[in-house]
Formats: structure tokens, C-alpha cells, sequence
């Protein structure tokens, strides 16, 4: 078998407010360890098939050949009241979609929403799912239950109308990583049972879930419906594009490179237009152990460009399940880092990975269809420096909802042009606002194209289509693109078409021997992230940009919001994910305040449009040691998703720091929450 060309590899001081353990176990220390982007440098060597045959010491390679291959209270419904905490800063100011009272500071360990609201938990994680599932026990769990039951630290939920049946929905929510010492008594991170780590490989994945509405109410309560569904770290899927049977993904158990099991590491989503979800695989190197000595010497730099190596395991499943141990299945990791669709009204169907998007740590992906039915996704790739990209499909969406239709459709994500973003702008200083605020231009540069025969073209000299499609950050790198503070949700407004991206921190910017700040990454030592407007010529290669938002104490200098009147907002800091209302606001979701502002993560609403742009509200706080995910907007109801409440480094099983959800002395457990107003419509 001939070998592929590896020359693609040619506080917390200023940190976000994350727990040790978070941070451990969700994103692998990102706060801690060096980041992955030193493109900057001469790393790239020339690692032709020439060298790694010479550094590897063999002629030739199979799969499978053992010398190289042997691979961020209590929910009980009723109202709650802004806390002790004091007043929020322009709570009562008016604005559509935005009249309620805003929430204050607080660290209380409950979901904190204004008054005139009520709030129920929607599902939990443990709670059946499927029928027969039994009821979660959390001193004894097992793999078995598990891939029934709802799964662990849900981030993004959102909801698709069943057809014929009036205030009812498919709920798809993903399961993003699990932190064994607050799900287990007893649990030991350097050496877990069987058990408990095939517990948590259930516990990942996507579920779908047939909720049921009220009338006059925004409760939702969990059927046991024919679509339920639960995917799990097990779960085949099927890879397509120019990644799926190259070398770099054929392993021993699939020779074919096409058939991957289970995605793991799952953060932000989308749903289509055609009604499935898509969903990013992001810190899925966390996962993997044998990082440390790669079997061919070659792949040693690559590795390292994607956090591979010898402290990026944190889960220890490769004790237990050889394919996540890279010593000895060297491609594995390569399988994993791609948008993933799944079509939630067949649950007998087989859930895509999509390699023409790219592999990198995948935030999510969304869609926006322009006025010509050119559909065109965005995603971020979520760690320090790192970028922005748009794929631009070349196939149309197939009108209907018949099998035919829904096949046709969930190949448009395989036939395009996937760009990566360079941003320009004028010179800034550290701490300065410029008059108007930040602006500037970009261009999108194009990494690879695929064609309706599935032919893969690339534009980066010296890298073949399936190098940059599973080293697609080695392609940016080369591409030159504009080095981000933590690109997250990015999402198109489905009004006005301009794509908005939450850049939630960098605490490594400006440092020494790291990448200074530019005018979209105005500060060094970025520890409370900002928000960017993209205006895009969605099919073209030009934008322009402005910051809506440079987040922080709007009593700083530094902070920017929209050219609003800063002693009249919410602070805000660490956004994370993003959604829209119907009046056309944005709604962000934060992760990582407690440090920054002693107070629980939240949702805020901003002003996008008018005299008001920047005003911004905070609508609830979460739990106490919880981040706030998976934001949904709707006049009736608005729906979060309350992950890792009481991850704290002082707590854990047995002796937890919150007990959110159940109250008493009960373990905390991540949950989705749906908040409605008493009487009327959200924000009204």
C-alpha cells in the first residue's frame, strides 16, 4: 500500500474563570498547556514519502501491519427574582424582544430568571430516553442504561416541529464530554474501571427526543416517541469526501476508511434547512492515549498541530478499547474532528461525517441559504489562534421530505469549496477603543474544492486534497490565514445575513513569542472574549467586519458595546454560543464569568439594529460551577442547556458543590431548562 504524502506537515492570570476540572476534562488544559498554532515557526519539515519511509526504518506500510500499525438549588417550577447581588446596570430599559427585568450578579445554585417568568426542567441527564430505558440510579450505573438514558453534559438543543402534531418537537441535543469524578463515588482519573469508562463512552454522542408542549404554558416533558434516539462513542457512521479511503483514516477493523464508530467530544450544532442536525466534533484529542512516540516519525509534527501527544489523554479509554490508543491504531484520531449529520426522523438511519468541511476542533457548523439557494455553512475551530472557515456547496436544496429528498440533501454538504478567513483592519493599540469602534475588511481563501463526481481539488501547493482535508489546519496555516481568540458559535442572522462569531478569550495573545493583537483581537491577554460581525458576500471571497461587542467591565476602557451607552447594559463576559429572536436580536451564551465578575454564567440578549445596537440584558444566570449552552429563542419559550453545574475542583461525587437540579443532597446533573413568561411572549 503506498503511504500518503505527509508533506501537509510542512484565574488563571488572564484566563477564562473555568475550573481546573472543566478545563481538564472539556477542552484538555487549553489554559495550561502551550497552543497548538506555532505556524509562525519553521516546523514544517519536508516530509515526503521519501522521509517517513527513511525515519521510519521500513520499506513499505500496511494497515494493520503490527511494526507501524498494529494506529465551560432547585428547578422546580415558579418564578425567581433578580438576587442579593444588587441591581443589574439598565435593567428595566425597554427594547423588543429585550422588556424584562435583568438579572443580577449572582452565585446561587439555581437557574436565576426575571420576574414574570417560570422555569421547569425539560430532561436530565440519566433520564430515560428510549422505551424500556430504566430509571438512572447514579450508585449504579451501566453501560446498558446508559445508552438509553439521556447523556452527559449536553451543550447545544435545538428543536424541529413534528408534522400533525400541534406543539410538539423533536429535541436534538449532543453530549459534549464527561468528567468521571462527578459522575462516579470513588473514581480514580489515572485508573477507571471498565465500567465506568464505558459508562461514559454511552454517555456521549447525540440524543433525539420527542417533547410535548402545554397549552398556556412553555413546559416541554419528554415522550417516549418512535423518533428517540441515542448515538453514542459506538455508533457507525458513515465518512464521505476526500478524507474517507486515504491511508489516514484506514485502520485495522475498517480497511475501507469509510466507517468510523461513534463521534465523541460533540460542542455546538445546527439544523439544516432540510431539518437534520449537524453537530462539531471538538476537543476529541482528549481521548486518545500513545500520542507520545507516533509509530512513523513523520507524523510526530502533525500530531502536535492538532494537541496530540503525550499528556492529551484525560478519559483512559484506550485501557479498555485498543482504537483509542494511538500506539496501536496510529489513524484513529484522524477519524474524529469533522461536522457530523444526523437525520433525527429516521432513527434507523446511519449519522455522516463530513470531511470536505475540514478536520479541526469543530465548534459547530450553520447554514445560510442565499437568495440563488446557494447554501453555505460556517464553523470555528475552538482553541487559541486558531481560524475561521465557510464551505460553499455546489449542490441545491432538493425541495420535499420523502427518503429521495432527504438522501439528495444530506450530500450538500459533500460538493464545494471550503475557505478559510483572513481578516484586515487598521493598526490598534491595547486598551483603545477607536473612534467608531473596530472595522476592517477580509478576503476567504480558498483550501479545497470537491467536485459532483467527488473529485477533490487542492489549492495549497504541495498538500494533496485528502492531506488538507484531514490536516485542514496545516492548510490554513500555509493560506495564511488570521489567527482568532477562540473562534466558537458562529451563526448567520436569518434576517439580515450577516454571520456573527463569538471569540470567547485568548489569554496567550500579545505575550512573548506569541501573536500580537490586530484589530478583530484588540487585547492582550484577551480574558473576556468579544463578538464579531461578519457582512459576507456569502458565495464571494470579499466581507467586511466590525466588533459588536468587546466584552468585560463596562467600566473599562477596553470594553465596547456596539457604541451604546455602557452604564446602561449587562456586563458580559466569555460568550460562547449564539441565537436569534424573532424581533432579530442576538442572544449569547457565556462561559467561564465566575472569576471575572464573581458571578454563575448567563444568556443576554443584544440589540443588534437602531439607536439601541449594543444594549445588552441579561436574562438568566445558571447554577452555580455551570456553564450556559445550547441557547434556543422562542416567543413562547426560551430553552438552555445547564452543563457540568457544581464542577467545581473542590467537589465531586459524594461531596458535590451543587445540587441542581433535585435539591436536598442530591448529585448535580446537567439538564435542560425551559423558561416561559407567565403571561405573553418572551421579552414582551
Amino acid at each position: 500500500m503506498r503511504l500518503p504524502n505527509l508533506r501537509l506537515l510542512v484565574d488563571h492570570d488572564g484566563q477564562s474563570a473555568r475550573s481546573h476540572t472543566t478545563c481538564k476534562y472539556k477542552c484538555g488544559e487549553q489554559c495550561f498547556r502551550p497552543h497548538d498554532n506555532t505556524s509562525d515557526n519553521e516546523y514544517f519539515g519536508d516530509l515526503t514519502r521519501r522521509t517517513i519511509l527513511k525515519g521510519a526504518g521500513i520499506a513499505a506500510v500496511g494497515v494493520g501491519a503490527t511494526t507501524v500499525l498494529a494506529a465551560c438549588g432547585d428547578a422546580s417550577t415558579g418564578s425567581a427574582g433578580s438576587s442579593s447581588a444588587g441591581s443589574a446596570a439598565g435593567a428595566d430599559i425597554k427594547a423588543p424582544g429585550l422588556n424584562f427585568t435583568s438579572v443580577a450578579a449572582n452565585s446561587e445554585d439555581r437557574v436565576v430568571i426575571p420576574e414574570g417568568y417560570e422555569q421547569a426542567v425539560v430532561i436530565a441527564w440519566g433520564d430515560p430516553v428510549l422505551p424500556g430505558a430504566p430509571k438512572f440510579d447514579f450508585d449504579n450505573q451501566t453501560p446498558e442504561a446508559q445508552a438509553q438514558q439521556f447523556g452527559y453534559n449536553n451543550d447545544f438543543t435545538d428543536l424541529i416541529e413534528v408534522d400533525g402534531k400541534p406543539d410538539t418537537y423533536l429535541m436534538v441535543c449532543n453530549q459534549e464530554y464527561t468528567t468521571g469524578k462527578h459522575m462516579f463515588k470513588g473514581y480514580d482519573e489515572k485508573n477507571p474501571t471498565e465500567n465506568q469508562v464505558r459508562v461514559e463512552m454511552a454517555a456521549h454522542g447525540l440524543t433525539v427526543v420527542e417533547v410535548k408542549g402545554e397549552p398556556g404554558s412553555g413546559k416541554l416533558t419528554p415522550v417516549l416517541g418512535e423518533y428517540n434516539r441515542r448515538v453514542t462513542a459506538s455508533t457507525e457512521f458513515e465518512l464521505r469526501g476526500p478524507a474517507a479511503g486515504s491511508w489516514f483514516v484506514k485502520t485495522a477493523a475498517d480497511p475501507t476508511g469509510t466507517r468510523v464508530l461513534g463521534t465523541i467530544a460533540n460542542c455546538s450544532g445546527g439544523i439544516t434547512p432540510w431539518g437534520t442536525m449537524l453537530s462539531g466534533e471538538e476537543n476529541y484529542t482528549n481521548y486518545f492515549s500513545g500520542a507520545d512516540t507516533p509509530p512513523i516519525d513523520g507524523l510526530k509534527e502533525g500530531w502536535k498541530r492538532y494537541g496530540l501527544g503525550k499528556d492529551s489523554d484525560y478519559h483512559n479509554w484506550g485501557k479498555y478499547e485498543d482504537r483509542f490508543n494511538l500506539a496501536k491504531e496510529i489513524n484513529e484520531a484522524n477519524r474524529f474532528g469533522y461536522i457530523v449529520e444526523l437525520n433525527p426522523h429516521d432513527p434507523r438511519s446511519t449519522p455522516v461525517k463530513h470531511s470536505a468541511m475540514g478536520r479541526f476542533k469543530h465548534e459547530g457548523s450553520n447554514i445560510h441559504v442565499t437568495s440563488n439557494g446557494t447554501v453555505v455553512a460556517y464553523s470555528g475551530d475552538d482553541s487559541k489562534f486558531e481560524y475561521i472557515y465557510k464551505f460553499v456547496s455546489s449542490r441545491k436544496i432538493q425541495q420535499g421530505k420523502g427518503p429521495a429528498a432527504m438522501e439528495s440533501n444530506m450530500r450538500i454538504l459533500d460538493e464545494g469549496t471550503l475557505y478559510v478567513a483572513k481578516f484586515e483592519g487598521p493598526k490598534v493599540e491595547d486598551g483603545k477603543v477607536p473612534a467608531g469602534g473596530y472595522k476592517g475588511t477580509g478576503k476567504w481563501i480558498a483550501l479545497l474544492t470537491v467536485d459532483a463526481s467527488g473529485k477533490a481539488t487542492s489549492h495549497i501547493d504541495g498538500m494533496p486534497p485528502e492531506n488538507v482535508a484531514v490536516y485542514t489546519r496545516v492548510a490554513a496555516d500555509k493560506a495564511g490565514a488570521t489567527k482568532m481568540d477562540r473562534p466558537e458559535d458562529i451563526q448567520p442572522h436569518p434576517k439580515t445575513g450577516k454571520v456573527y462569531c463569538a471569540l470567547t478569550n485568548n489569554s496567550d495573545r500579545g505575550t512573548e513569542g506569541k501573536a500580537g493583537i490586530d484589530a478583530a483581537n484588540p487585547r492582550v491577554k484577551n480574558k473576556n472574549g468579544q463578538i464579531l460581525e461578519i457582512t459576507d458576500d456569502h458565495t464571494g471571497t470579499e466581507f467586511s467586519w466590525d466588533l459588536l461587542l468587546v466584552c468585560g467591565d463596562p467600566a473599562a476602557a477596553d470594553t465596547y458595546y456596539g457604541g451604546y451607552d455602557k452604564s446602561k447594559v449587562s456586563r458580559i463576559s466569555c460568550p460562547d454560543n449564539v441565537a436569534f429572536d424573532s424581533f432579530g436580536n442576538l442572544w449569547i451564551s457565556t462561559d467561564g464569568t465566575q472569576d471575572t465578575f464573581k458571578s454563575n454564567d448567563g444568556l443576554f440578549g443584544v440589540v443588534l439594529e437602531g439607536k439601541d445596537r449594543g444594549l445588552t440584558k441579561q436574562f438568566l444566570t445558571v447554577p452555580y460551577g455551570a456553564e450556559t449552552c445550547g441557547p434556543v429563542i422562542r416567543d413562547n419559550r426560551v430553552l438552555v442547556a445547564v452543563q457540568h453545574p457544581g464542577e467545581t475542583d473542590d467537589g465531586g461525587a459524594g461531596s458535590p458543590t451543587s445540587h441542581w437540579p433535585d435539591g436536598g443532597t442530591n448529585e448535580p446533573r446537567p439538564a435542560v431548562v425551559a423558561v416561559w413568561k407567565t403571561s405573553g411572549n418572551i421579552g414582551t
